[in-house]
């Protein structure tokens, strides 16, 4: 069972994230020494340290050596997206060079939709829930303004991971 810190509070920072981000660009540009963009970035960066969390807890509850590569693709890419904000936030940081911010998102993406994959079909959570995960990665994928929707989807497709698991029947793959 994953703990409710880790599924509803990553949504909900994405969710103030999103908000804050919105507010700050509604005059067609972002203040990125502003109070709205630090808060909100920072909001971001926990709540990708609450994602990478929760793809180990994932990969704990299928107990399988084939959800291996997809843990690691998920952290690998929760860390791409961590370097990112931390240089969105202090702008001294190192730049996370240019392929690495494509293949890391796309390598997160990858890692937590196969786990979830993983988790149904070894019915800890039900099909729909990687469907509405893919919504949520779909609406950020066309307009970052989608972040709060985003946000929201992803509450409701990791909402199942709060279900007890159960063992896996004798003989079951």
């Amino acid at each position: 069972m994953t703990p409710l810190l880790v599924r509803a509070g990553a949504p909900l920072l994405l969710f103030v994230y999103g908000t804050l981000r919105l507010v700050d660009g509604r005059d067609g540009h972002h203040d990125k020494d502003g109070a709205l963009w630090n808060v909100g970035h920072a909001c971001f960066f926990i709540a990708f340290v609450l994602l990478a969390a929760l793809t180990v807890h994932a990969y704990r509850a299928l107990h399988r050596v084939v959800a291996l590569p997809a843990v690691v693709a998920a952290l690998f890419g929760a860390g791409c997206f961590l370097w990112v904000i931390a240089g969105d936030i202090f702008p001294s940081f190192p730049e996370l060079p240019g392929a690495l911010q494509v293949i890391g998102p796309a390598l997160f993406q990858l890692g937590m939709l196969t786990l979830l994959v993983l988790l149904t079909l070894a019915r800890h959570v039900p099909w729909w829930s990687p469907a509405v995960v893919v919504a949520a990665f779909a609406a950020i994928g066309a307009s970052l303004d989608l972040i709060p929707l985003a946000a929201v989807l992803l509450f409701v497709g990791l909402l199942p991971l709060g279900r007890p698991v159960t063992a896996t029947p004798a003989g079951a793959a």
